[in-house]
């Protein structure tokens, strides 16, 4: 009895400290104590706007063919929408049907201050093993305070362990490092590329074993001989790049003369009682120009018309390289039908592979234009080389097969793209449809439908 009492008391006063710690951190809190940064935050509600990307750029749908990014892929908005455009979106799915294993928990990941207290309850593994919508009843708020701050402080946190691990393997230790460099961290906990460890449950991990850049993941990814999925028509294994912001900016100018993420998309801010604060609504740098740009770029003409220069450089590559490896997919599916073998197509398989990897790593992080357009280019350049490198190989395996046509799909709008790869967009709307109104609405909170 002395036992069960001992253990109950230690239960609740974890629990206690527990309901403390929350409320140190609740809106109330939080408002009253830093009230221009959380005026700020919220303020992010205002970013609302977003585009159809695959509409955009219907080659992207052949390339991830096979994936759900085929399904639906919008442009980021601000970080009140994080719950409710991951639990909206197509990409993760509804329930998994009888006896099959559904979207992991660590879809959630990177939207919500809920997910480092569901770690610290069930373990990293024991909250990857859990079904995406297994959780979708605990992600009470959005990106918040305790995302990135110590409880109820300014000082700056690194609470998820996959961010911890990271910096680690790269020997920058987060609490070993300067607050600029602890703001890019915090950034760089979910601006960063990741995949699931499909061995360790699904966790989230960010493969910088040899390094963070496009090369050195490409090598750890091949050396592991990893793939997130089979390329339907080219029988490519594919690897998939997700917003690596924080590499691109760790080797870019700015890095070196240490302008962060926090300078640029968080700048400071007065009050109009003449109180200084950072500004949280993160956003865009050019409309702070004056405080952001000015001291290191003296002309705003000339510094847009730098950035026109390098946006358009780099778009006109990027989709030089979509046609190229939409042809490629489609030369290699032709091959496969007449009977080609892994020994001839090998070669050629590995080169699509790689410069599709290279394509995605510049194109999937965002503003690459702004934060490192050298390294942008050169990832391009690489990926047009190989991808043309690919089609050379192929058209000689497609004559000695004496394949004389191949078919490529329709890419001129999304919907044909889509149905080039089989996606049956209306059927799958309406699935998401159904288990929004019957679950999501009815269950989940209210953060879950923000901006819907």
């Amino acid at each position: 009895m002395k036992k069960l009492t001992a253990i109950a008391l230690s239960l609740l006063g974890w629990c206690t400290l527990s309901q403390a710690l929350a409320a140190d951190v609740s809106p109330e809190k939080m408002k009253a104590k830093y009230p221009n940064q959380y005026a700020s935050w919220q303020a992010t509600s205002t970013q609302a706007a977003r585009s159809d990307m695959l509409a955009s750029y219907p080659a992207a749908i052949i390339l991830w063919a096979g994936s759900a990014y085929a399904k639906e892929y919008h442009s980021p908005r601000g970080h009140q929408f994080a719950v409710a455009d991951v639990t909206h979106t197509l990409r993760t799915g509804v329930p998994p049907g009888e006896g099959k294993k559904g979207l992991s928990a660590s879809c959630w990941t990177c939207k919500s201050p809920d997910v480092p207290r569901l770690i610290d309850e069930l373990g990293v593994e024991g909250f990857s093993a859990k079904n995406f919508t297994d959780l979708g009843t605990e992600m009470n708020s959005v990106v918040y305070c305790s995302d990135c701050h110590e409880q109820g402080k300014a000082e700056l946190s690194l609470p998820r362990p996959h961010a911890r691990d990271a910096m680690a393997k790269v020997h920058l230790p987060f609490d070993k490092q300067d607050e600029a460099m602890q703001g890019a961290q915090v950034c760089g906990q979910c601006h960063v590329t990741y995949y699931f460890q499909p061995e360790r449950s699904n966790k989230v991990n960010i493969p910088w074993i040899f390094g963070s850049s496009a090369d050195l993941i490409e090598k750890y990814y091949d050396t592991r001989r990893f793939y997130e999925w089979i390329h339907p028509v080219s029988k490519t294994p594919i690897l998939k790049a997700r917003h690596p912001e924080f590499e691109h900016w760790s080797r870019s100018e700015h890095a070196k003369v240490g302008v962060t993420c926090v300078t640029c998309h968080m700048p400071a801010a007065t009050d109009g009682e003449g109180k200084a604060y950072t500004n949280h609504q993160v956003g865009k740098a050019l409309p702070n120009y004056d405080v952001v740009c000015q001291g290191c770029h003296e002309n705003k003409q000339a510094l847009m018309k730098q950035l026109n220069s390098a946006k358009s450089q780099i778009a006109e590559k990027a989709r030089r390289v979509e046609q190229l490896l939409v042809k490629a997919h489609y030369e290699a599916g032709a091959a496969w039908d007449a009977g080609a073998s892994w020994a001839i197509m090998n070669d050629a398989i590995m080169a699509i592979r790689h410069a599709q990897w290279r394509w995605d790593f510049a194109m999937s992080s965002h503003g690459s234009y702004a934060h490192n357009p050298q390294e942008a280019n050169a990832l391009l350049d690489t990926a047009i080389l190989q991808a043309e490198h690919a089609r050379r190989a192929l058209s000689e395996i497609l004559s000695m097969l004496s394949v004389t046509q191949v078919n490529y799909p329709d890419i001129s709008t999304k919907e044909a793209a889509q149905q080039a790869v089989g996606i049956e967009l209306d059927k799958l709307t309406e699935a998401k449809q159904a288990f929004i109104k019957q679950e999501v609405d009815k269950h989940w909170p209210a953060v879950s439908r923000t901006g819907y």
